[in-house]
This record gives C-alpha cells, sequence and structure tokens, in this order.
C-alpha cells in the first residue's frame, strides 16, 4: 500500500488550511449582512489583533509580558486626542498613535530585554503601570472619563468613516494585512531565528545571533502592533479610557491567547472573538458574574485543553495521520 510522503502531508495540510482561512474570511465578510452588529464585529477584530500582536512575543519570541495593555492604552489616547483636539484624519491618527506604542515599546525593551523569565515580566508590568498612573493624572486624558467623542472623520479625505458597515471594512481590512503581515515575519529567516530564541536561546547565542537585538525588534514590532489594535479601536468606538491601558487587560489578552492556541496563526483571533462575544452577549444576563465564567472558562483550558482550540485541534488531526 502506497503511504503518503511528509512532502506529501505537508502540502494537504496547507490547503486544508487555505481552505479554512478563505471560509473564515467570506464570514467575516458577510457578517454584518446577517445580522451580526458591526460596532461587535470591529471590537472584537482590534482585540484579535491585540491577541496576534501579544503572539508574536510570546508564542513565537518566547517573552511573557504582563504590560501589553499600556501600548494598546498609549495608542488609543494619542489617536484620540490628535482626532479629538487637533482635527487629524483618522489615518494619521492611527498613524501617529501606531508610532507612538512603537517608539514606547522601544523604551521599555531597552530596559526590560536585559531580563529574563519572570523578571523581563515584572518589569513590563512595573512599566506599564507607570504609563497608567500617567493617563490617571494628566490633564489631557480625561482622567477617570477618559477621552470621549472622538470623531471617525474621512479616511484619506475622502471615505467617510461615520457609516458603521464603512468603517467595519476598513477594520478588516487591516486585520487581514496584520495577519498575512505576522505570518510573513514568522516564515522569514528572522521568525526562524525567534523560533530558535524559544526553544533554546544558549544555543542561538552559540550560533553566533545577538539574541537581544532580535528580542528587541520583536518587542517592538508586538507593541507597535498592539498600539494599532488600540487606535482602531478608539477610532470604532469613539472613545478610550483607563480600561484600555489597565493590567487587568494584559491579563484578558494572555487569556486570550491561551484559549486559542498559543504559538498558533488563528488561535488568538478565536480566542478573543470567545472572550469578547462572552463579555458582550453574557454581560447583561449574568453581570459581573461573567468574570468568574471567563475564569472557570481558563481553567478548563489550561486543565484539559492545554494546547488551546486550534493546537489542540493541530494536535489531533497530526495523530490522526501517523495512526
Amino acid at each position: 500500500m502506497h503511504m503518503p510522503t511528509q512532502t506529501t502531508m505537508t502540502h494537504r495540510n496547507s490547503q486544508w488550511a487555505w481552505v479554512g482561512l478563505s471560509i473564515c474570511l467570506a464570514l467575516l465578510i458577510a457578517a454584518p449582512f446577517i445580522g451580526i452588529y458591526p460596532i461587535f464585529m470591529m471590537k472584537a477584530l482590534c482585540y484579535a489583533m491585540f491577541a496576534m500582536a501579544f503572539n508574536l512575543l510570546m508564542g513565537f519570541t518566547g517573552l511573557l509580558s504582563f504590560g501589553h495593555a499600556a501600548f494598546f492604552g498609549a495608542a488609543g489616547y494619542t489617536t484620540g486626542l490628535l482626532m479629538r483636539s487637533f482635527d487629524w484624519s483618522p489615518e494619521m491618527g492611527i498613524l501617529a498613535g501606531t508610532v507612538t506604542a512603537g517608539v514606547c515599546g522601544l523604551g521599555v525593551g531597552l530596559i526590560a530585554i536585559r531580563r529574563q523569565g519572570i523578571y523581563f515580566a515584572m518589569v513590563t508590568l512595573a512599566m506599564a503601570q507607570m504609563f497608567y498612573f500617567v493617563f490617571l493624572q494628566a490633564p489631557f486624558t480625561g482622567g477617570e472619563d477618559g477621552l470621549q467623542g472622538v470623531p471617525r472623520g474621512k479616511l484619506l479625505g475622502l471615505i467617510s468613516l461615520e457609516n458603521d458597515l464603512s468603517l467595519y471594512f476598513v477594520v478588516l481590512t487591516v486585520f487581514v494585512a496584520i495577519f498575512v503581515f505576522i505570518i510573513r515575519i514568522v516564515h522569514s529567516p528572522y521568525g526562524q531565528v525567534l523560533k530558535a530564541i524559544r526553544e533554546n536561546e544558549s544555543r542561538a547565542i552559540s550560533l553566533g545571533y545577538n539574541v537581544n537585538q532580535y528580542k528587541l525588534m520583536a518587542f517592538v514590532l508586538s507593541t507597535a502592533i498592539a498600539g494599532l489594535a488600540g487606535s482602531m479601536k478608539t477610532l470604532a468606538l469613539g472613545f478610550v479610557t483607563l480600561n484600555d491601558a489597565h493590567w487587568s487587560l494584559s491579563g484578558e489578552v494572555i487569556l486570550m491567547t491561551l484559549l486559542g492556541g498559543l504559538g498558533t496563526f488563528t488561535g488568538p483571533a478565536l480566542g478573543a472573538f470567545t472572550i469578547i462575544g462572552l463579555q458582550n452577549f453574557l454581560a447583561d444576563q449574568v453581570g459581573s458574574w461573567i468574570n468568574v465564567i471567563i475564569g472557570v472558562i481558563f481553567v478548563i483550558c489550561v486543565v484539559a485543553f492545554r494546547r488551546g482550540f486550534v493546537g489542540e485541534l493541530k494536535h489531533w488531526m497530526t495523530l490522526r495521520k501517523k495512526s
């Protein structure tokens, strides 16, 4: 009996992956037309980008950050302030927010990257708390009220984003671009070095790689993408609050990534949609108990689905092919 070769199996897996991605994209395009609220979809897509940014750092580089919400919030405040107070266009406001997050990431990364493991995580958390108190005390951030009434404006001066449907497809386009960008990074020679650092940093050093430089670049890329997500979320919802920079949001994005599948491409997005969906559709029914429900889901995931939804599916398919 003819046995399939490894190349044939890999090609077949790749075909199925592209089929699955095409179906997901078709569902995202059709979502507003089948009764799903565009505002919810935009919010979920923004948090999906945030989770993908975190996954680039944790899943493919092996760096655990407890402070990613600081960059998400910093970009949101930058975009909101520039668009509301200085009448910046949406594309320039989003670009400014993304750059701000990347610059902040560079500053934090230069300090944190010198540490490893839990010490790296604690440094990022400490720096994020400093950002949070700046947002709380600064007069231009609105304090506990946040920045409200951020206008959407016109994209490139031509396309009005006041219509939810128009803005949804802008957010979806950015989401797809970031998804493809991350895949390209991971499959590039640079991405292969990142995975080598994740698996065995000492071996990567012995091969002559400047691991601190690679990790710093990954950290800045991750924070910039997180900032892009924060800017898009501010544009979509029209406001930014302290919750967008609170340490608890950093915990939520870790949960989203682990729930969907750490080190996978689609897992973080699926985890984000799951958590945001639960928060939106169950909050009215169970109130504050939603946090208990999410906590129980996290415990079940850690105990029974340690690889996450997508990770467990991939593992099951691998075992099925071998048997």
